[in-house]
């Protein structure tokens, strides 16, 4: 079988999808004129923008979406406020964040502070900045791609997103892409960067079981802390 692979910047408000549920929606098809057989692997919600991988090679589909691989996804967010070092220290061990199965504790992930705005190409629409409230940049890297976990997280430790966008997944980059725009890739470049081994074959029943076997943290009155409730108890132990 002939592969595909491709790497699409996905702009904001564009669906990861082929299908227009709506006539006014924008999907992957607007941009992407490419065989009928390709599909993305994964996704990245309508909000949120970056690097996404497209290919009809089911044993790359089937390895990259294996939670038991736990390859690394980076991923620059712009939040609300100063984000402080409380917060990265919390989001680093992990939070609890509401699932349709119940309360998720994330698994520990790398979260820094970005000293300086990062050098991305201006969304469409831009965000909207009120100028009494300022903003912040950081990185995190995580291995899981729960629902719309890195902005459940960030909302956890009391800093909303304002922006997401994925740069990275393992060695594979974005690079100098720009919104709307893919290239194509061999098999024998895009396999070693995504840290994906040619001859293991994983079937998609495994793959179900996998994210079954997940345990999902019941609710506690520990974790339905807010960070204000972290902050408070720490001044507590202080004194």
């Amino acid at each position: 079988m002939d592969f595909k692979y491709y790497v699409f910047y996905k702009p904001y408000n564009v669906l990861t999808q082929f299908t227009k549920e709506r006539e006014n929606h924008q999907t992957l098809s607007d941009f992407l004129n490419i065989e009928k057989d390709v599909y993305p692997v994964g996704r990245l919600d309508k909000d949120s923008e970056g690097l996404l991988v497209l290919t009809n090679d089911k044993s790359l589909n089937d390895q990259l979406l294996n939670p038991s691989k736990k390859h690394k996804k980076t991923y620059i967010v712009q939040v609300e406020n100063e984000i402080d070092e409380k917060a990265i220290a919390i989001l680093s061990k992990g939070v609890d964040i509401k699932l349709e199965k119940g309360m998720y504790r994330t698994l520990p992930c790398t979260v820094k502070k970005l000293p300086k705005p990062p050098v991305l190409p201006d969304r469409d629409p831009p965000v909207r900045f009120r100028a009494s409230i300022p903003d912040s940049w950081a990185l995190i890297e995580i291995t899981e791609g729960k629902n719309r976990q890195v902005r459940k997280m960030f909302a956890f430790v009391g800093f909303p997103v304002l922006r997401l966008v994925r740069v990275q997944i393992e060695s594979l980059k974005i690079g100098k892409l720009t919104p709307g725009k893919f290239i194509s890739m061999t098999q024998q470049d895009i396999y070693p960067l995504l840290n994906i081994d040619p001859n293991l074959k994983i079937s998609p029943k495994k793959i179900k079981q996998e994210i079954k076997s997940e345990k999902f943290k019941p609710k506690t009155n520990k974790s339905n802390k807010s960070f204000k409730d972290f902050r408070n108890s720490g001044k507590k132990k202080s004194r």
